[in-house]
């Protein structure tokens, strides 16, 4: 089980930050406790990095840019390290090849682990001793977000790498299920928002927040409508059905290069099996329900769907503003510690008491925004500078979460950001007109 979320995403005093480090760590460990030893050394394709990659990557990352800068005296459990778990970081050093990081057995599973005690250590002796210095501290909270990232990437990484096995194995058992009629779906609808100059990005100063949400931006918006909640399978099997896979007027160029050169004809995941529909989950294969939001669709499918539809997909401004209109809390949505793992089925009470529903969690909502800098934009510090900044080229934005987002990660601000033929998040569909 994964432990329970403490209200510590902003931590002041040095035992919050003791309490916030130890959180973050313990959960990435319990994430990984279902897993076969087999499990950890799997990369079914490029993106997808192996399980031990990430533990490993995560404690590197606090070794680099804290212990190495702030700790008298550090030395290294093994410089070598620095080469394996690098991702991209160019002024860190070089990197191991991306494709290959299932090519390094050692260190063994047991050897990362002990490579994470070690850094453990050495940071909680350094927040002990050093709870004053702003520097560490911010660079503590941003390890800790950073490895909150991660901890989704391993989710949706360690569903792809099992997903390809034909026996269909279970990530885990260990799920709360959750079944609706499908009477009870509410009807598609749109909610009329006024125009007006808008503001969109990180509004709180104290709460963390990437560099890529600052600084405030400003932006006339024209009246639209958004829709009240997701689109569900049932909806997105319609497309299918009309033949939405086979006429290139519904795609983008590139995406309909993508439907042709790697046969899409449905969703990731999705299996028709003597004729009936299954979807593969964390939980092991199992009957697709047409109540549940559609997911695991790239930028190509959202756009041809909407196109289909005679709607468009929303920009992030437009999201984010009706965030910040409703002011709906994040936490009410389907998330990590909701230990679905899986998208959910939206009633008339959740319409009823948000107008917008499903706006946090389940899956993260496409975009028609490329990913850009906001004006005035500041990468963050020498060492991190490359975070994020270097990535604002050929990707769109995606808003609100996934239900492997871990809760206190998300705010209407966040900005993810994906290339538009990912199919492997987490990822889904809501309209606008």
């Amino acid at each position: 089980m994964i432990t329970e979320t403490v209200d510590i995403a902003n931590p002041k005093s040095k035992q919050e930050f003791i309490e916030y480090y130890k959180r973050v760590r313990n959960d990435t460990e319990a994430l990984t406790r279902p897993l076969a030893i087999e499990d950890y050394m799997i990369q079914a394709m490029t993106e997808a990095s192996p399980t031990k990659w990430h533990i490993a990557h995560v404690s590197w990352f606090f070794e680099a840019f804290i212990l190495r800068k702030f700790s008298e005296n550090y030395k290294p459990l093994n410089e070598l390290y620095n080469y394996l778990f690098n991702s991209y970081y160019q002024d860190v050093g070089k990197q191991w090849p991306r494709p290959d990081r299932s090519n390094i057995s050692r260190p063994t599973v047991a050897e990362v682990f002990e490579f994470r005690k070690f850094i453990d250590g050495h940071m909680l002796s350094l927040i002990d001793r050093s709870i004053t210095n702003e520097s560490i501290n911010t660079l503590t909270v941003l390890g800790g977000n950073h490895e909150q990232q991660h901890q989704e990437l391993m989710m949706t990484d360690i569903k792809y790498n099992l997903s390809v096995n034909p026996l269909f194995p279970a990530y885990t058992k260990n799920t709360t299920p959750h079944k609706i009629k499908t009477s009870d779906i509410p009807e598609l609808k749109f909610v009329p928002f006024e125009s007006g100059l808008v503001e969109i990005g990180n509004r709180n100063e104290q709460c963390f927040a990437f560099d890529n949400e600052m600084p405030i931006k400003k932006e006339y918006l024209g009246k639209y409508n958004l829709a009240n909640r997701l689109i569900t399978n049932g909806e997105y099997l319609k497309f299918i059905e009309a033949g939405g896979y086979t006429d290139f007027k519904y795609w983008l160029s590139e995406g309909w290069d993508r439907v042709r050169n790697e046969k899409w004809e449905k969703p990731l995941y999705w299996h028709n099996i003597n004729g009936e529909w299954y979807i593969y989950t964390l939980s092991g294969l199992k009957p697709l329900d047409l109540n549940e939001p559609v997911t695991h669709v790239s930028y190509f499918e959202a756009d041809a769907f909407a196109k289909w539809s005679g709607k468009r997909l929303p920009t992030e401004t437009e999201i984010e503003n009706v965030m910040n209109i409703l002011k709906i809390d994040p936490a009410s949505g389907n998330f990590r510690e909701s230990n679905l793992l899986q998208p959910r089925a939206v009633t008339h009470d959740d319409i009823e008491a948000q107008k917008v529903a499903q706006l946090y969690g389940d899956v993260w909502e496409w975009t028609a925004s490329a990913y850009l800098p906001y004006p005035g934009f500041n990468v963050l510090a020498e060492g991190v500078s490359e975070y994020n900044g270097k990535f604002m080229s050929s990707q769109f934005v995606l808003k609100g979460g996934s239900c492997v987002t871990p809760i206190d990660h998300i705010r209407p601000s966040y900005r993810n950001f994906w290339h538009p033929h990912t199919r492997f998040q987490f990822t889904g569909i809501r309209l606008a007109e």
